[in-house]
């Protein structure tokens, strides 16, 4: 399978491994649509959709970066719409953006779980939900669309710390 001619819709893909998967796929010849928030450079995080549609379309590819918080309903649908209108297709969904938090339940403030949960799962399923109907249309193409879903490891220990044991609940014996 090459992904010559594919065109392909990247959440979160401004920066880190969206941004990784969206390079690779340009320099195999696909087209790639960047969904995400990031317009403007972050004092402490790399990359906007901007500076990542040049590293894509510098690793031989075509972009359309598209200014989207995936927890928005209308965002998406009209991102995936634009996608399909730019480049005549959308053949595999990447559902990439994500938020995590590596605190215990106790220490987790309710902003950031709503945060969590609208993109990790909010986001996912709307992402998935706008694309369909492209992808089916890619499959009767004969165009064997994908839908790959990334999530943070198993393993949520912080790297280069020590972690320390989740709160016990009294025990009631």
């Amino acid at each position: 399978m090459t992904l010559q001619g594919k065109t392909l819709f990247i959440s979160g893909g401004s920066r880190g491994i969206g941004l990784a998967i969206a390079k690779r796929a340009a320099a195999d010849g696909a087209n790639v649509a960047i969904a995400a928030k990031t317009t403007e450079p972050h004092p402490k995080l790399p990359g906007t959709i901007y500076t990542a549609a040049a590293e894509i379309e510098a690793a031989a590819g075509r972009c359309l970066p598209l200014a989207v918080d995936i927890r928005d309903e209308q965002q998406v649908v009209e991102a995936a719409r634009k996608t399909a209108d730019h480049f005549g297709a959308i053949d595999i969904l990447v559902n990439n953006a994500s938020a995590i938090n590596l605190t215990n339940t106790e220490a987790t403030p309710i902003k950031r779980f709503d945060l969590m949960f609208g993109v990790n799962v909010r986001g996912t399923f709307l992402c998935t939900q706008a694309c369909l109907p492209y992808l089916k249309e890619s499959g009767r193409r004969g165009r064997n669309p994908h839908i790959l879903t990334l999530a943070p490891p198993l393993n949520m220990q912080a790297r280069g710390s020590r972690r320390t044991s989740p709160t016990r609940w009294p025990s009631t014996a």
